[in-house]
């Protein structure tokens, strides 16, 4: 049985919403960090957090970015971007996934007492996890269809995004899950058609990595191809892969059960490595 909370915490100066999932009974299994896509939030990951949590018998943390779900909207989302009072206002910079990564991660887990996690990231949440991962002590890393460099495909993808909603459904579908969803939108499809951004590129970054790192891959992924994932191999020789067929860019919610099952597998693993070295 999963304890499940939500709550506003102060982070930097910043109002983040933040879901804590206890374990029912106590465990020294790490703390599970999910960190959401480009559009994503708490409530975007519905009940997948819970489910799996439950299933591993460790607790969990999910929270918000700046802009997005129940938490502190950006002002003046698609202006010149500036400090105001110590606060972001305007646009995402091409820096903003290593800004989450190294200053309100931290600052967040720090806050929380929580050391050495095992991050959860999908798609730019994934792209977070492993810079955080290059930086900082973690006791694993899972990611879900992340950027490592921005192709071709992904801009085509986020273009045709931007296309459904101004003009389709999209708008629409994404307003239950944020309070702003024109901020959450605009910030993330704005910096992502800069041309500043089509220079991000962590593939360099990677190698800094050191703990356990299992990358997952829908082939049938609109955002990016199986070169994300491959590539990050290229600098982090230990990383495991799983390539999903009949699977879009939301793993989790394509293939559910096998994305569970390697999930399992690798934070069991690590935990009978800990064991057999006498560290756990």
């Amino acid at each position: 049985m999963q304890i499940k909370s939500t709550a506003k915490m102060t982070v930097l100066g910043l109002e983040l919403e933040v879901q804590s999932l206890s374990a029912s009974a106590p465990t020294d299994a790490p703390t599970l960090v999910f960190l959401h896509e480009g559009l994503g939030s708490v409530a975007l990951w519905r009940d997948w957090p819970q489910q799996l949590c439950a299933r591993l018998g460790c607790a969990g943390l999910v929270y918000s970015r700046q802009g997005y779900g129940q938490s502190q909207a950006t002002p003046d989302v698609r202006g010149a971007s500036r400090q105001v009072d110590g606060q972001r206002h305007g646009c995402l910079l091409p820096d903003y996934m290593h800004h989450e990564a190294l200053v309100v991660l931290p600052a967040l887990l720090q806050g929380l007492g929580i050391e050495r996690p095992v991050l959860l990231g999908h798609s730019d949440g994934g792209t977070i996890a492993l810079i955080h991962a290059s930086r900082h002590p973690v006791a694993g890393c899972i990611v879900m269809a992340p950027h490592v460099m921005v192709e071709d495909i992904s801009v085509q993808a986020i273009t045709a995004a931007r296309e459904a909603f101004e003009h389709g459904p999209l708008r629409h579908r994404l307003m239950p899950f944020h309070a702003d969803v024109d901020c959450a939108f605009w910030q993330w499809n704005d910096v992502w058609l800069s041309e500043a951004f089509r220079g991000f590129d962590i593939r360099p970054e990677l190698q800094g990595i050191t703990a356990p790192l299992l990358a997952i891959q829908g082939e049938a992924d609109p955002y990016g191809t199986m070169a994300q994932i491959d590539d990050i191999t290229r600098a982090v020789p230990h990383a495991q892969l799983l390539k999903l067929p009949d699977c879009g860019h939301s793993p989790h919610r394509d293939q559910p059960e096998a994305v569970a099952q390697a999930v399992q597998a690798f934070v069991e693993s690590q935990a009978t490595d800990l064991q057999e070295n006498g560290i756990a």
